[in-house]
């Protein structure tokens, strides 16, 4: 009994780590990453734009202006300086409805993750500690999940229910966890053979306990990485969506209703669908530019 006290000590002596030395080592790691640094940059321009969408946008993203159709970007002959990005085939500004579909984007691709994040958390958690019986039923859980492709279950949902902002970020969380979990899980495996989980096991110390002190703490460096790629592969699964016509409805704006409202226009029109592409190639890269360092950065293998 002694001994298991002394372990357990030992292990939580040797992760006392001063925040501020943490902070300063990862803004260290982060000016000598040129990728992780642009990502981060990118990102957080990003998301500047989503919040003070209203400032930005010079005009009213969903009201048409039938005396601007189809008006080219600003630099090109027959555009128009109030008209930055050109307008589209109901003269509505394409730099607003870029600015406010940020917004969904985001908004999608967060919450999303957040869902996916908490179902995976939890279901890997229980599978890896508990093991036995509990771990089959789960698994076996997260096996039919993956016999299915998750588009089309989300396509099905979507067109038995009402598509909406709010069910979308449901339906995309609800079938996009079962990574998070078999991850999880496996790290879990891992964790519980250890000399601090098994010492916490020795002196009593209940299951609750073992899970939110010794379990999640360090399974959380390979869940934030986890989900910040997650975010990048959500914003592209609404974007999809939204082109096929069962995500975002109108007059709710989206970078791929965007796309699906231009792919007539891209041999007279080009702009129409060429921003929103751009904008969704953008922020994609930024998010894997940002996931990729912080892997390489809360990975202890590397």
């Amino acid at each position: 009994m002694e001994d298991a006290t002394s372990a357990l000590k030992d292990s939580k002596s040797k992760v006392n780590i001063k925040p501020g030395s943490k902070l300063s080592v990862f803004i260290k790691l982060l000016l000598k990453s040129k990728t992780g640094l642009v990502g981060l940059i990118v990102l957080t321009t990003i998301s500047i734009v989503a919040i003070f969408a209203g400032y930005i946008a010079p005009h009213n993203p969903v009201e048409p202006n039938l005396s601007h159709i189809l008006v080219p970007p600003s630099w090109q002959e027959g555009g128009m300086s109030e008209y930055l990005l050109g307008t589209d085939n109901l003269g509505r500004d394409i730099f607003s409805r870029l600015v406010y579909g940020t917004r969904v984007s985001l908004i999608v691709g967060v919450l999303s993750v957040v869902v996916a994040g908490a179902i995976g958390l939890l279901i890997g958690v229980a599978a890896g500690y508990f093991g036995k019986w509990v771990d089959q039923v789960l698994m076996r859980i997260v096996d039919a999940f993956l016999s299915i492709p998750s588009i089309l279950f989300i396509m099905v949902v979507l067109t038995i229910f009402s598509p909406n902002l709010f069910m979308l970020i449901i339906v995309i969380g609800l079938t996009t966890w079962v990574n998070y979990a078999r991850i999880i899980r496996s790290e879990v495996l891992s964790l519980k053979e250890r000399e601090f989980v098994k010492a916490s096991q020795t002196i009593g110390t209940s299951h609750w306990t073992i899970i939110r002190k010794n379990l999640i703490p360090n399974v959380m460096s390979t869940f934030i990485v986890i989900s910040t790629l997650s975010v990048a592969t959500t914003i592209i699964l609404e974007a999809s969506l939204s082109f096929l016509g069962i995500g975002i409805q109108p007059p709710d704006i989206s970078w791929g209703g965007m796309l699906n409202d231009g792919r007539d226009y891209l041999a007279t029109h080009w702009w129409m669908g060429t921003f929103p592409g751009l904008a969704i190639t953008i922020t994609v890269l930024s998010i894997i530019f940002l996931g990729d360092w912080l892997r390489d950065v809360l990975d202890p293998r590397l």
